[in-house]
């Protein structure tokens, strides 16, 4: 059940782990979004509140996730965290309108052609930026685009996490499940898979939006050019290729989508969740960094990160990672056998641990140092016929369920393409990996 409190039971003034709460911006069945300030310098925020706290790991890990985003279109995601009346994601208060604002104000009924093509291709940006980090933004309309101030024009906000949060999705005020009608993928509608081209068909469905003052209707047979005086044929072709009812019919990215519309998409700014620290001219820096990103869409991670033993002093040494933590993690060195990783190498056997926090294994200090302590892994060997080289680990599947020895035989596959791709001598590890299972490492 939800939490017995209201969205509106959190009075103007109140005080909730260093934020004071100033008064209420929106609400649904989910939750709010609050005005409020840092209490200790007055730091303007927006504060979303989540009234569900049965999933709060799965609120934490795509919290986190987010957290690690930076782009000058997406809102920044300055904090999280729990309390009695709820779970809260605190982010940077973007000042300026909502292009469902800015359309009502100037619409009539729709904003220009070349203004609402303009806010798209800004809103592909940074869609295009967050696809490219594995993320699915998952309710992508007007109201969550804000017509900010200088330098940036048009700023993303409002993730859909609360919509992912909790068993039962109920309708309100025009929300179902994750993502809002009319702006919603039919395969999001139906639940489906979300991917990237949930976002597109939701960006299409914004520009339609804009162009006209009404979302589209699904299969709504009226010409553009009828509604729309000025509308090219092209423009609308682009639209309705978005609007594909089947997502394998549709414009695959965003990048493409503002190709489309005759505005490419320029140099991408925004920083990558991946790093790396190599430190061997045995490894190609690109080809570790398009592993640990892989991995983390195959297995919808929230962080993952390749540790390769050093064959000097046989310790682990994290070479690249992805995600949340990631920064803080390279160039870690386990000494050999430490850690759940280093138990992999030593054991030559994939584990899947539901939860890492209670395993003996598990190297609290090293994780909590690092700012990211998960709640379940999946660690696979890195094998080169009978020489562990090291290991994949896997961190926090995003939808908050726990990896399992049933995610061991795909991930012992990635595995092998890994060690393929890396193609590492295995020469120079003189100890191969023996099965030792049992083996336990304080």
């Amino acid at each position: 059940m939800q939490d017995a409190f209201a969205a509106a039971d959190l009075a103007d003034g109140t005080d909730l782990e260093g934020y004071t709460i100033e008064a209420p911006l929106s609400a649904g069945a989910m939750g709010a979004v609050y005005r409020a300030h840092r209490t200790e310098d007055g730091t303007p925020v927006a504060i979303k509140r989540l009234l569900d706290t049965r999933h709060v790991a799965r609120f934490e890990i795509e919290s986190r996730l987010l957290s690690t985003l930076k782009h000058p279109g997406v809102v920044n995601v300055v904090d999280y965290f729990t309390h009695s009346s709820g779970v809260y994601l605190v982010m940077e208060m973007v000042q300026g309108s909502d292009l469902g604002v800015v359309l009502k104000e100037r619409g009539n009924p729709g904003l220009p052609i070349d203004d609402a093509i303009e806010y798209t291709r800004q809103a592909c940006e940074a869609l295009q930026y967050v696809h490219d980090q594995q993320i699915v933004h998952r309710d992508v309309k007007p109201a969550n685009l804000i017509d900010a101030a200088n330098p940036t024009a048009v700023v993303l906000v409002d993730f859909g996490v609360a919509r992912e949060i909790g068993d039962e999705e109920q309708v309100d005020a025009g929300t179902v499940g994750i993502g809002t009608p009319r702006y919603m993928a039919p395969e999001v509608f139906a639940g489906g898979t979300v991917s990237a081209r949930s976002d597109v068909f939701s960006l299409a469905a914004t520009l339609w939006t804009l162009l006209t003052g009404k979302p589209p209707v699904y299969g709504d047979p009226a010409a553009l050019s009828s509604i729309v005086p000025g509308a090219t044929e092209g423009l609308e072709a682009t639209i309705r290729a978005g609007l594909e009812l089947l997502p394998e019919r549709r414009t695959s990215s965003c990048a493409s989508f503002a190709h489309a519309l005759g505005t490419p998409l320029a140099q991408q700014r925004g920083e990558s969740l991946v790093e790396t620290a190599v430190d061997r001219s045995d490894l190609d820096v690109g080809v570790l960094s398009a592993i640990v990103k892989a991995a983390a869409g195959v297995f919808e991670a929230a962080a993952c990160s390749i540790a390769l033993v050093d064959p000097v002093t046989n310790e682990l040494v994290y070479q690249a990672s992805w995600g949340a933590g990631a920064k803080e993690i390279v160039g870690v060195r386990l000494p050999p056998g430490k850690g759940l990783s280093g138990s992999v190498v030593r054991a030559g056997e994939a584990l899947a641990v539901p939860d890492c926090r209670t395993d003996p294994r598990f190297q609290a200090q090293i994780a909590a140092g690092t700012g990211y302590v998960p709640y379940t892994m999946l660690v696979l060997p890195l094998l080169s016929g009978d020489r562990a080289i090291g290991a994949l680990s896997v961190l926090d599947r995003r939808d908050g369920n726990p990896y399992t020895t049933d995610d061991i035989a795909r991930g012992s596959l990635f595995a092998e393409l890994t060690v393929a791709t890396l193609g590492i001598d295995p020469s120079q590890y003189e100890t191969p990996a023996v099965a030792d299972q049992g083996t336990r490492v304080d």
